[in-house]
């Protein structure tokens, strides 16, 4: 499993969320509205609509809030703000590559706010395109191991065009084509799976291998820019190892 599925698991188990929920309600609104703004309000005509409820559900945002984000969205909402999805790349600290996905209604305030963080750590911004080209889009789904049959999601995976499917000691991960998102979601729907994660991620290409102190500097800027309240995700092509996964968990 990918290093950057194990973090994310460090980071679900510390609480992290949890800690700010009001952080993770922001970036669960903006998610629903560019979906509804793009595709309409019906969740059950408008997919990327449905996987947005679907994650602020899990991560138990009140219905009135998702409800007030499609409206939002459709204009019926009374806030004025315009948001705008833009994806931002850059280098981080020892030259890992960076792609920042944002979502904002002032471009200004967040390009400015990436650059602060990337120079103060050693980085720099990007053009466009210098650094995308190392990375390819995918489907990516998480199903803890516990209550879960690897046999199973792995034959539904592959009859649903999955490219991967591995597991480690706790949780079993399907990397599939973007375009096989929609029949994987509702293969495992079908099916009664619920995964943690169901999402489209940049997964790198090639992946570049630090020292632990190396890495650990990187993480500290990825999640110094994860907090941000415009940034939706951080993608890099930093492998973190063994050693660096244990020096974070005992953090």
């Amino acid at each position: 499993m990918s290093g950057h599925s194990k973090w994310a698991t460090i980071k679900r188990k510390k609480g992290v969320a949890d800690a700010k929920r009001g952080q993770v309600f922001t970036r669960l609104t903006r998610e629903i509205v560019m979906a509804a703004r793009e595709g309409g309000a019906d969740p059950d005509t408008n997919f990327r609509l449905r996987l947005a409820v679907d994650k602020a559900r899990s991560q138990s945002m009140p219905k009135e809030n998702i409800e007030r984000a499609i409206k939002r969205a459709t204009g019926e909402g009374k806030e004025g703000e315009v948001y705008e999805e833009v994806f931002y790349e850059g280098y981080g600290p020892n030259g890992v590559a960076l792609i920042i996905e944002c979502v904002t209604e002032n471009r200004n305030r967040t390009v400015a706010e990436i650059r602060h963080a990337l120079t103060r750590s050693g980085g720099s911004m990007g053009e466009v395109g210098s650094v995308s080209w190392q990375f390819k889009r995918a489907a990516v789904f998480t199903f803890p191991n516990e209550g879960n049959s690897f046999d199973k999601i792995f034959e539904l995976a592959v009859e649903g065009g999955a490219d991967d499917v591995t597991q480690d000691d706790e949780e079993i991960e399907v990397v599939a084509p973007v375009e096989s998102f929609k029949t994987l979601v509702d293969r495992f729907r079908t099916a009664n799976l619920t995964p943690v994660e169901a999402e489209l991620r940049m997964l790198p290409n090639q992946e570049m291998e630090l020292n632990v102190s190396d890495t650990l500097q990187v993480v500290r800027t990825i999640e110094a820019i994860e907090e941000m309240d415009d940034v939706q995700n951080v993608y890099s092509n930093l492998k973190i190892s063994d050693e660096a996964m244990a020096a974070m968990e005992s953090e």
